[in-house]
């Protein structure tokens, strides 16, 4: 494998762990502001309340959103193991 290779493969692996992760932490961060938008309207300062829902929402997102992580990571490892075959 030259350099160029494996920056291009490292480049790839840093852009698959921002397409499969981005959605969840996106919900996640959602629902965290629309929470405390909420609290800091009513004045409860609870430190629990946001914690339940966003782990509704993470777990809700993991499986809305699974067959396109584990589609983008299938692609990502065959294309490895394809470039690791050629060498």
């Amino acid at each position: 494998m030259v350099e160029a290779d494996v920056i291009h493969l490292v480049q790839r692996g840093l852009i698959v762990t921002l397409q499969v992760s981005a959605p969840i932490l996106i919900l996640s961060m959602t629902v965290g502001l629309v929470i405390s938008i909420l609290q800091t309207t009513t004045s409860i300062q609870e430190q629990t309340l946001t914690f339940v829902p966003k782990l509704i929402a993470v777990f809700v997102g993991i499986a809305f959103f699974f067959a396109y992580m584990l589609h983008t990571l299938m692609d990502y490892t065959r294309d490895i193991y394809n470039k690791i075959q050629l060498f």
